[in-house]
């Protein structure tokens, strides 16, 4: 596993790859340097700190055994694990069948637990591409892809607060997702 040489984002891809072959020590790497921020995820989500330890370890079983369909063409690996930890924690928030959900604005995108200077460089710039991409969007959009991506809300619980159909609010999600990688990808 080496990774000289690479950028941050080419460091993690290379670990998470190798984690889908199976190395071992590549998946320590991995937990090490990702750990803090999916737990973070887990935490403002779930606000409760156990139930975030044990859906952080759900979600690292899952990275164990799901490593292999990750392809660094698609997405990045930091976005994958986010991915994943977002919809798992999403699922836990169903089982506990949670009706009030935390305040979009709550959301300080920045890890309550520190991790080391360079992932906090890294973690800032990549929030800064996401919040201008973000502004991007209409206000309306900008909110309902917050709220649908920070605190779990489904797309009918979205369409009954902004007062819209359901065909209306997936159109916004959809549209703004793809205005939002076409951003990404470009910047």
């Amino acid at each position: 596993m080496t990774t000289e040489g690479l950028s941050d984002r080419e460091q993690l891809a290379r670990i998470l790859v190798d984690t889908g072959r199976g190395d071992r020590l590549a998946f320590a790497e991995l937990y090490r340097h990702t750990s803090p921020r999916l737990f973070g995820i887990c935490l403002r989500m779930l606000r409760n700190q156990s139930e975030a330890e044990d859906v952080l370890q759900e979600i690292y079983a899952t990275v164990w055994r799901r490593a292999d369909s990750f392809d660094p063409i698609r997405a990045s690996a930091m976005t994958w694990l986010v991915t994943l930890t977002r919809n798992k924690t999403i699922d836990r928030l169903r089982q506990r069948r949670e009706d009030l959900l935390p305040e979009p604005d709550s959301f300080d995108m920045a890890d309550q637990h520190q991790p080391s200077p360079a992932a906090q460089a890294e973690a800032s710039q990549e929030r800064l591409r996401l919040e201008r991409c973000l502004d991007a969007l209409e206000p309306q959009q900008k909110s309902a892809v917050r709220e649908a991506f920070f605190s779990g809300a489904t797309y009918n619980e979205l369409a009954t607060r902004c007062r819209v159909p359901l065909g209306t609010m997936k159109s916004w999600i959809r549209r703004s997702l793809i205005r939002l990688k076409a951003c990404l990808e470009n910047t």
